[in-house]
């Protein structure tokens, strides 16, 4: 599922929502998905692009049945989440 997710973007970054560091739990439990995340900052523009994103993915996968997206903001996002190809991809290494 991780894997999936990774094609899922920022649309603003143009990285993925793993690479950034904000997945923060997958759970699926008898057809039921629960994604737990965090976005770049609370008041983040596109909460509902990048949220939609993946509830509308995951919906398309066989025996899904049912998608929840949690947006949580503790922790804290930071760049230290981001994987080193995110931290690339974004010139910050």
């Amino acid at each position: 599922m991780r894997e999936l997710l990774k094609t899922v973007y920022d649309p603003e970054l143009g990285v993925n929502i793993v690479d950034l560091g904000l997945v923060d739990e997958i759970r699926i439990d008898d057809g039921r998905a629960r994604i737990r995340m965090t976005l770049t900052t609370p008041g983040c523009p596109l909460h509902n692009s990048i949220a939609g994103g993946v509830e509308r993915l995951l919906k398309l996968q066989p025996g899904i049945r049912e998608v929840t997206v949690e947006l949580v903001w503790n922790p804290p996002w930071s760049p230290e989440r981001m994987s080193r190809e995110a931290r690339r991809k974004l010139g910050l290494s």
